[in-house]
């Protein structure tokens, strides 16, 4: 069995599936397209491939591993062969995905952003403290992650709701489908965390005139695909005092060009794309139990090419 890894940090990649793979798979070949270059293989690990390497994929290809829980990069391509699709469910990135939401309701929430303001005008005056329950969290997009942030959220205190696009159970949240569900999500939330897939059908989904129908003062925390949220929209909405304020990881241009007003918009946080980095270990004992699992012809938990879960 030949499993080819091609990702940004393949080295990395490479050592943690071959000390998975080695004692199950003594016989599997492990290389990188660094070490032996683009050509057929058995399994693909991948992230952000180039087109040739899926062009020059033959019939012996029997899945891809996408290196990440986002696999739109990999669903756009136009040379993606007709093959089961994995991703990575958690890898640690639950957790962490959680902590970055959590930090960005508190931070709007215990009014570090107006302390902020006040520390440049040396003014000091505590502001008045809200109730947990009153400040109501809305997830959009429960996915893995998406119910990962849920469930931290709600066990914080926080009364959470969630959306997605068909119907799903998330234990203790009350959920949402379709376009009035999320009507009365974005009617009803506080802020909202967006953690939606790129897909056909959600890009562009948070317009100007869905993020309109928050309640004034809400707050934008983006964390899933940046095209699903237009930030020429949400700036205008922030402009025009609808929006208190936003905090942001993903975008439709990475990194976000120099230009752009939201690197120096008092009101808007912008991180670099980090809110749930991969750890490579966890994702490589996945990696390895799908690759024991297709060796045995047994199923494993595929990517609806549709949906982007």
């Amino acid at each position: 069995m030949r499993i080819l890894i091609h990702a940004p940090e393949a080295q990395r990649w490479q050592r943690a599936l071959r000390r998975e793979l080695r004692p199950v798979l003594p016989g599997a070949e492990i290389v990188t397209t660094q070490e032996a270059g683009e050509g057929p293989a058995d399994i693909l690990v991948v992230w952000k491939p180039p087109a040739s390497l899926l062009a020059c994929q033959d019939s012996s290809l029997k899945a891809i591993l996408n290196a990440g829980a986002g696999v739109d990069a990999l669903l756009n391509h136009p040379e993606l062969p007709d093959v089961p699709i994995a991703r990575l469910r958690d890898a640690g990135m639950g957790q962490l995905m959680a902590d970055y939401a959590l930090y960005g309701i508190l931070h709007f929430y215990r009014d570090m952003d107006r302390y902020r303001h006040q520390q440049l005008d040396t003014h000091w005056q505590a502001q008045p403290l809200d109730d947990r329950s009153d400040w109501r969290i809305g997830i959009v997009g429960l996915g893995t992650l998406g119910q990962a942030c849920a469930q931290r959220i709600r066990a914080q205190g926080f009364d959470v709701q969630g959306w997605s696009r068909s119907a799903k159970h998330c234990e203790g949240i009350d959920t949402h489908h379709g376009d009035a569900g999320l009507t009365t999500l974005l009617n009803t939330s506080r802020v909202i965390i967006n953690l939606l897939p790129d897909t056909p059908g959600t890009r562009g989904l948070l317009n100007e005139q869905r993020l309109g129908q928050l309640p004034e003062g809400a707050v934008v925390i983006n964390v899933g695909r940046g095209t699903t949220l237009d930030p020429n929209a949400l700036l205008t909405l922030l402009e025009r005092g609808h929006l208190r304020g936003a905090m942001l990881d993903v975008f439709p241009d990475e990194p976000l060009p120099a230009h752009h007003p939201l690197w120096q918009d008092p009101r808007v946080i912008v991180t670099p794309h980090i809110a749930a980095p991969t750890d490579v270990s966890e994702g490589a004992r996945q990696f390895a139990a799908d690759i024991l699992a297709l060796t045995r012809g047994d199923h494993i938990d595929t990517v609806d090419p549709a949906t982007g879960y």
